[in-house]
């Protein structure tokens, strides 16, 4: 499997242990990847496509053009209450949220944290507070909740015991979700969903294509402009067939989406984030609003704020490796004396940089852009130097212009 993957670029099924798996689910366009060339792997418990036509290539088409992508292995995940209403459900995620949810607009997006009590990051996810009923596909729901495909069902499971049981989670196995990423993104799928074009980025919206309701956000995992877009299971195929007609989109595969994200700064989950890792160890100190720090009521709260006002011991930084050899997932960072001092969790090498790139978890005190590390990878020694992320400038387009 991984091992016929270019050995220039990352793997994203570095690491993963498929004797953990479930039992291996077909995505929706399971048929459509295959007949468009996909060739299909195990991941996060799907078959997913790994590319089409190489990972370089496809990389590269994205930072250029449009990419689809197909990431309906994600949790989908609605929220409703029995008694609550839309503030008493955002009150009831705060528990375990850091962000500031009770004051999300509808509509608006937060990237947040789910939290055990020790502050360790369970997971990483997407909240919107969606309008009223009616103006959204989801039914009754008031709040959206995007989870990684490969472990939503324990996000799901640990929700369930910390929220209130008035909250009910519907995970909408019904659905797909497709991105379209790439500076030519927006403006493609414009001409299949006119409007989409006045989102910005971290805002959604309902959307329609031929009398299908649409869940449309601005937002993606490739630090490209680009939509992420839930779609009826059933049409997923028709609509998939549309996006590709137009001129600038192709279908784009996992490996090209993993080194795309690792150019982005973006950290995976089960790479470079854990339960055992805080938001200030993973430098996600942005997920903790002023409100909840001032507050200090969520999941986790007093050692996350005592690394806040003391530092980490140890910092998740992005860095350059020197020569052509890419540094993996898993290489150890040592001092001079060769004792382990630090971790890579991502790497691999970069097409849009046209170097190797890495994150790692290291000494706080080694944490400074332009500090040198020694990095042990099989024995040998490459020199990485610490830089600051994204290696590649993230192109959102926000509120008021770029």
């Amino acid at each position: 499997m991984s091992e016929t993957l270019p050995d220039t670029l990352p793997d994203p099924l570095d690491g993963v242990d498929e004797g953990d798996e479930p039992a291996i689910q077909h995505l929706p366009l399971d048929a459509w990847h295959r007949a468009r060339g996909g060739r299909m792997v195990p991941f996060a418990g799907y078959e997913m496509p790994v590319q089409y036509e190489g990972i370089m290539a496809e990389h590269l088409w994205v930072r250029e053009s449009a990419g689809l992508f197909d990431v309906s292995h994600m949790g989908q995940v609605g929220l409703t209450g029995d008694g609550l209403d839309a503030a008493g459900i955002a009150r009831a995620l705060e528990a375990v949220l850091p962000g500031d949810i009770a004051g999300l607009a509808p509509t608006k997006i937060r990237y947040s944290l789910l939290l055990n009590d020790e502050g360790g990051i369970l997971d990483d996810l997407m909240v919107t507070t969606l309008p009223a009923e009616g103006a959204h596909p989801f039914g009754e729901a008031s709040h959206y909740v995007v989870v990684n495909g490969a472990t939503k069902y324990d996000d799901l499971a640990y929700l369930l015991d910390v929220l209130p049981d008035a909250v009910t989670l519907n995970l909408m196995e019904d659905q797909a979700l497709l991105a379209v990423q790439g500076p030519k993104a927006v403006e493609a799928v414009a001409r299949l969903v006119p409007g989409v074009e006045r989102l910005v980025f971290m805002t959604a919206g309902a959307f329609a294509w031929n009398g299908h309701a649409l869940w449309i956000s601005r937002s993606g995992y490739t630090g490209e402009d680009g939509v992420e877009m839930s779609v009826p299971s059933e049409v997923a195929a028709a609509f998939a067939d549309a996006l590709c007609d137009q001129p600038e989109i192709k279908p784009i595969g996992l490996g090209a989406r993993d080194s795309l994200r690792l150019e982005a700064g973006l950290p995976l989950y089960g790479h470079d984030l854990d339960p055992e890792t805080t938001p200030v160890m993973a430098d996600l100190g942005f997920a903790l609003s002023k409100r909840r720090h001032e507050a200090g009521d969520f999941a986790g709260a007093a050692r996350i704020l005592a690394e806040r006002a003391d530092g980490p011991a140890v910092k998740r930084v992005g860095l350059s490796v020197e020569g052509r050899q890419p540094v993996r997932e898993g290489a150890s960072v040592v001092d001079a004396d060769g004792a382990v001092i630090g971790r890579v969790t991502s790497g691999g090498f970069a097409p849009s940089v046209g170097a190797p790139i890495a994150m790692a978890y290291i000494p706080a005190d080694l944490a400074s852009v332009g500090t040198t590390v020694r990095l042990v990878q099989r024995g040998k020694i490459h020199t990485g130097t610490v830089t600051a992320m994204p290696f590649v400038p993230h192109r959102y387009v926000r509120a008021g212009g770029k």
